[in-house]
Parts: C-alpha cells; sequence; structure tokens
C-alpha cells in the first residue's frame, strides 16, 4: 500500500497532544456521536483525528453507508492495525515537533489500540467498550467449517439491514498475524498507562471483556451504569448534545489524559 499523504489539520491551540481515534466493526468516523465527541476534546485544547479504516465498506462519495461491500469483505484486523501505523507514520511525517499522541478506541478499535500497548509514540490510551479478543470474534466449529467452503458469510446490519459479506481471507490474515493480534499478551506487557471504560449494559461486547482487559493491564475498569455499547449514542444523531453516558465517558477520560 501507498503511504497516505493527507495533510492533518491541526488548529494552533492544541498544546502539542493529539488524539487518535479508532472505530469499531461496521463503523467510520463520523458515525453517530463521534462529530460531538471530537468537539468536546478539540474545546479542551486537544488535536483531534478520526479515520476511515481502509476497507470499512465506505467511499469518499458515501461515507456512512457501505457501497463498496468488496471493500468490506477483504477487511481484517491486520489491515486496521496496518491503518493506525500508517496513521502514526503521517503523524511523525507531518510534525517537526512530534505531539503527545493519545488513542481512544471504541469496541474493535479499542482492542486495536490495546495493540500499541508497547509503542513509545504513545502517550495514554482509553478503551471505551473494548473487545479483548480478536479469535473469539471468528465462527466456531461447523460454522467455522461452512465459512471455508462456501469462502464467505454474511451477517445483517442492524442499521442498513445490508448482508454484509465477510470473506474466508480475513480468518486466513488472522492466523498468520495471530501474534501480533494477541490483545492479552500486549496488555501484559504495557508500557502506556490506559483508562477502560466499559458499560454495564453493553449487549454488543460483553462488561466480562472490559474486565479481562482491567485484569491484564492491573487497572481498575470504570463502569458507566446503565450504559450500552455506544454509551447512549446511536445513528443518525439529530441533537447538538452528547448522551449523558457518553458524556461521563469523555469527562472520564479528558481527565485521565490530563493527568
Amino acid at each position: 500500500m501507498r503511504p497516505l499523504s493527507y495533510v492533518i489539520p491541526a488548529c494552533d491551540d492544541f498544546n502539542n497532544k493529539l488524539i487518535i481515534f479508532i472505530h469499531g466493526y461496521m463503523g467510520y468516523k463520523d458515525w453517530g456521536c463521534w462529530n460531538l465527541v471530537q468537539d468536546f476534546f478539540t474545546k479542551q485544547h486537544f488535536g483531534f483525528l478520526k479515520y476511515n479504516v481502509s476497507h470499512n465498506g465506505g467511499t469518499i462519495q458515501n461515507p456512512i453507508d457501505f457501497n463498496d461491500l468488496d471493500a468490506f469483505r477483504k477487511n481484517s484486523y491486520p489491515k486496521e492495525l496496518f491503518d493506525l501505523n500508517a496513521i502514526l507514520q503521517l503523524v511523525q511525517r507531518q510534525f517537526e515537533e512530534l505531539p503527545k499522541i493519545y488513542l481512544i478506541g471504541h469496541s474493535r478499535g479499542g482492542g486495536i489500540a490495546l495493540l500499541q500497548s508497547t509503542n513509545p509514540q504513545i502517550t495514554r490510551i482509553a478503551t471505551w467498550a473494548g473487545i479483548s479478543h480478536i479469535k473469539e470474534r471468528f465462527p466456531l466449529g461447523e460454522r467455522l467449517e461452512k465459512w471455508k467452503q462456501n469462502g464467505v458469510y454474511f451477517h445483517e446490519n442492524g442499521r442498513t439491514k445490508q448482508q454484509m459479506p465477510h470473506d474466508y481471507s480475513q480468518y486466513e490474515e488472522f492466523l498468520k498475524n495471530e501474534e501480533k493480534l494477541d490483545i492479552e499478551f500486549y496488555c501484559k506487557q504495557s508500557t502506556i498507562p490506559t483508562i477502560v471504560i466499559h458499560g454495564n449494559e453493553d449487549t454488543s461486547v460483553s462488561i466480562k471483556e472490559g474486565e479481562a482487559i482491567a485484569n491484564w493491564l492491573n487497572v481498575d475498569l470504570n463502569i458507566i451504569k446503565g450504559a450500552n455499547h455506544t454509551f447512549g449514542s446511536s445513528q443518525p444523531w439529530t441533537y447538538d448534545k452528547l448522551p449523558e453516558h457518553l458524556q461521563v465517558v469523555c469527562e472520564k477520560t479528558i481527565h485521565f489524559f490530563n493527568q
């Protein structure tokens, strides 16, 4: 893949501190409340960079729906890790004085962020409803064998009702890169201060995954009582303020980043 040539816009008063935000599965950078999240942190004088992973299925012309299902079909965890590393390299190239870099990852993006837990380029990490295991995301047993035989399986997108294709090459790429994708290993080796936040009513990523991450990192789990997987946000989000639970998440995160 070619190196990114994008120019990162940065306000004059971001205090040499840059947050990189990583969205989750079947997500994108402008989903739901993410623009309001960006506003929250920039008002606290942090730079804020959010991006679409390269194979999320969106296009430049239509980034909020999934018009490029062929790209989505070929997406994989190694590709998403490559995307984040490409963003980090872009930051290195653009800034003469490298800013302090903070990662926020939601859901699958939380797992990708944790794979940077030994990267000295990173100052602090926040996981919001982050996943703890990647292998468990794949079908098992007969479903795995059927996937291999058919070459593809489909999962319905709850919002668009599209049947989202998953090529078997996704699993093959995982197996080839399994050591690089071991979230538990990187958490246990972590040199980066990390805050782990999870809602106790999350039905997409169990709070047990948050408990596992916190245990591996030897940190407290920040439980948001009554919060679901997206902390009250939804797509589309038509209000001009954050939902209550997501407001709490942002406040906990900025307090941690400012320590």
